[in-house]
Order: C-alpha cells, then structure tokens, then sequence
C-alpha cells in the first residue's frame, strides 16, 4: 500500500507559498507558508498535518486493540500536540503529545492502560517519527 501527496512551493522560503494535495482528494491545494508554519495564519503546515495522521492513526489502532479484547468503544477522542523546536540553525519536531479521552464500557483501568499503550506503541505513525511520544490518557465511567 502506497499512499500519496503533492506538494508545490513558489518563492523564497520565508516570503513564498505553497500547496498541498493529495490523491485521495481530501486535501486538494490546501495553502500552507511561512506564516501558516509559525505565524499562525490561516492555513495548514507539516506539524499540523502529522498531528492529524498520529491522532487518526493511534485512535484506528486503540479500537483494533479494543476489539482484539472484546471491547467496543462509545468514544475514542484523540488529540495529538506536535512540538518544532528550534535545533541549531534548522528545526526538529520533537514531540508529539497523545491525549486520549475514552468511553468504553466495561472495561477497567489496567486493560484500559495496556490496550492504550499497546495501541501507541503499535501505531504505524508512532513508529515513523522520531520524537518523544507521550501519551495521556482518560477513561469515563
């Protein structure tokens, strides 16, 4: 399986833009730049998209992990905080910060805290980056 995406940039560094698509067609020239990247200007950036892709793909694996168990979830929500840190001259992205809320009946703290870092551990983009991981996570009653 190979999954793909564009991207074209136009100018210098700071002072250019660029856009981003991909062939599912989800994102089809979706602006990002400079100002988007660190000035927070409308628009999407790097960090922000590998937030999106560890998010979505640690929450896919926590339910295959759920349903491996006998398990299946009301509500997985996920957030993922993708740190960039200056290093030296460039940057690095050094963090990424998984924080889960989880409803899922029947199921106690400890399978809950196995299953989920299981899930961390196992999920495709957590093996991809090379950064911290963390993971925070809650389960309701």
């Amino acid at each position: 399986m190979i999954r793909k995406a564009h991207a074209e940039w136009r100018g210098t560094g700071k002072d250019g833009n660029g856009d981003i698509t991909t062939d599912s067609g989800v994102l089809s020239k979706t602006a990002y730049s400079f100002k988007t990247r660190f000035q927070g200007e409308k628009g999407t950036n790097p960090e922000e998209l590998i937030a999106a892709a560890h998010a979505g793909c640690f929450t896919m694996a926590l339910a295959f992990q759920l349903q491996t168990a006998g398990f299946t979830p009301t509500s997985l929500a996920t957030e993922a905080a993708v740190s960039l840190d200056q290093e030296g001259a460039g940057f690095k992205i050094s963090k990424s910060a998984l924080t889960l809320v989880a409803e899922v009946p029947g199921l106690d703290q400890a399978t809950f805290d196995k299953l989920a870092e299981a899930a961390e551990k196992g999920c495709p983009v957590s093996k991809v980056l090379n950064a911290e991981i963390t993971l925070t996570k809650t389960l309701k009653p």
